[in-house]
């Protein structure tokens, strides 16, 4: 009988790194990658079913209960490495009118170092709408001739484990914090991993720095004091068991930062997680900006207002929530020194030993999808191609249908590696066919928007469905948007 765990219900449902959604079933899956000394790597698999997101039917003991059929399928090469199918159940209840829980399930797999392509298809099963298919590139990478990291593991709880069961790592029982998003009213991260190595690399015995700390995700800068450095002994396995008071931590998107130094302070291993944080109450840190001193320094060539104004706009796509706040105040103040104080910081903040060539080479991407991507009421960087080329890079390939029958111009954008995730798409397109302006409609990295039902936009030109419950699009002749999608240029 598989173990379920019931946890109280989060109000807010972000989308992570395995969005899934189907129909009226919400379900959000992560995973973390892990080491055992005896079994080898291995992969745990994450996931939290909204309890009222179920149909429920009447089971043998005259009680009410849901049911999701769940598929994981780890391939290489197209080759199945591992599969499991099962059936997921919620809690019985009396009355479907009532049900104020989300319930969560876990799974481990063994599979040795690689890069995995992942099926996940999760249906209702007491519901008759089409499953939802989802995709995700893998990688499980723990080399022994390193220092190696384990993926972190967000924890909603923990305690000390009584006996052995799926939840327990080295004397902990752990429930896992699926969701990562932090609003208001929870006020700290905690989070799990472990080392694997360093007795070899730094010897038995031997010390080590052990650092854990909270970066904003657009800069890699470290925020305020969100640090803590510990001495280590080295040893097979070092369990990191922490967490952060997230009180102090304004709104904004972070990564939960791990790493290890040796004696001569040099990185061994690095391993971060993004988190998304709601917190209205907390303000940014703007003493930074207003210590700034800017002579001598690139930004005292910009003395025309407008032209700056303009430049501070265009770093939009590669600013942190609180930057871009702080930005729109110093537009509104239109106060140069103020603005020249910022824009110096900055870029000062991306590359401390040359902030003004950090900012030329940008400008010259600027330029690019101001180039490219313009419309007729829009600068390129405004547009959702241009915050997406500008915020991640050139993708790896552009897969460009703009003559399909009944589809709307579309463009999906493949990356193979974006910051720590690997495979990720974008799909655009554009409804009006005048401009060229295309809309970002479905992407499955991690904070994008993520609509299953982004085709339905695409062949919604000829063929509009009103209908809010179905999932799929029917096959229309020429259609090209799966096929590009899985496989594309």
């Amino acid at each position: 009988m598989k173990k379920i765990i019931f946890i109280a219900i989060i109000a807010v449902l972000s989308l992570i790194s395995i969005p899934t959604q189907a129909r009226k079933l919400q379900a959000f899956m992560s995973y973390a990658t892990f080491l055992s000394p005896t079994d080898g790597p291995y992969i745990e698999t994450y996931m939290i079913v909204g309890g009222n997101s179920l149909k429920y039917v009447k089971n043998e003991n005259n009680k009410y209960q849901g049911t999701i059929e769940i598929t994981l399928i780890f391939r290489q090469d197209t080759v199945i490495k591992d599969f499991k199918k099962y059936n997921l159940h919620s809690p019985e209840v009396d009355d479907t009118n009532t049900i104020n829980f989300n319930f969560i399930d876990q799974q481990r797999f063994l599979l040795p170092n690689g890069t995995y392509d992942v099926e996940i298809i999760i249906a209702d099963k007491n519901d008759k709408a089409i499953p939802f298919k989802g995709f995700e590139t893998i990688e499980i990478a723990f080399p022994s001739d390193k220092v190696n990291i384990s993926g972190i593991e967000l924890i909603e709880s923990y305690k000390k484990s009584d006996s052995l069961n799926i939840l327990t790592k080295n004397g902990f029982d752990m429930l896992p914090y699926i969701i990562y998003y932090y609003p208001e009213q929870i006020g700290k991260i905690t989070f799990y991993a472990e080392i694997y190595n360093s007795d070899k690399i730094f010897g038995e015995n031997e010390k080590f720095l052990l650092s854990s700390y909270i970066e904003v995700n657009e800069s890699n800068n470290l925020y305020g004091e969100f640090i803590k450095v510990k001495k280590e002994t080295a040893r097979n396995v070092v369990v990191v068991l922490s967490e952060f008071d997230l009180s102090l931590l304004p709104t904004g998107n972070y990564n939960l930062v791990i790493e290890v130094r040796d004696k001569q302070n040099m990185q061994k291993a690095v391993r971060k997680i993004y988190f998304e944080r709601d917190n209205s109450k907390v303000a940014f840190e703007n003493k930074v900006y207003e210590k700034a001193v800017t002579e001598h320094t690139f930004v005292e060539m910009y003395t025309n207002k407008d032209t700056l104004a303009e430049y501070i706009r265009s770093l939009y796509p590669i600013s942190s929530e609180s930057e871009r706040l702080y930005a729109r105040n110093q537009l509104n103040h239109n106060d140069l020194s103020s603005m020249q104080k910022y824009f110096f910081t900055f870029w000062e903040a991306r590359d401390p030993k040359n902030p003004g060539k950090a900012w030329a080479d940008y400008f010259l991407e600027v330029q690019k999808v101001n180039n490219d991507f313009s419309s007729k009421i829009r600068k390129g960087y405004e547009t959702d191609r241009g915050r997406v080329y500008l915020q991640y890079g050139p993708p790896n390939s552009i897969t460009k249908s703009y003559y399909e029958p009944s589809a709307y111009p579309y463009e999906i954008w493949h990356y193979y590696t974006l910051k720590n995730q690997k495979n990720k798409k974008f799909v655009f397109y554009n409804p009006d066919l005048v401009t060229n302006d295309f809309e970002l409609i479905h992407s499955d990295a991690i904070g994008e928007v993520n609509n299953y039902k982004w085709e339905q936009k695409i062949y919604g030109r000829n063929n509009p469905t009103n209908d809010i419950d179905s999932d799929g699009v029917r096959d229309h002749w020429g259609r090209k948007s799966e096929e590009y999608y899985k496989n594309p240029y």
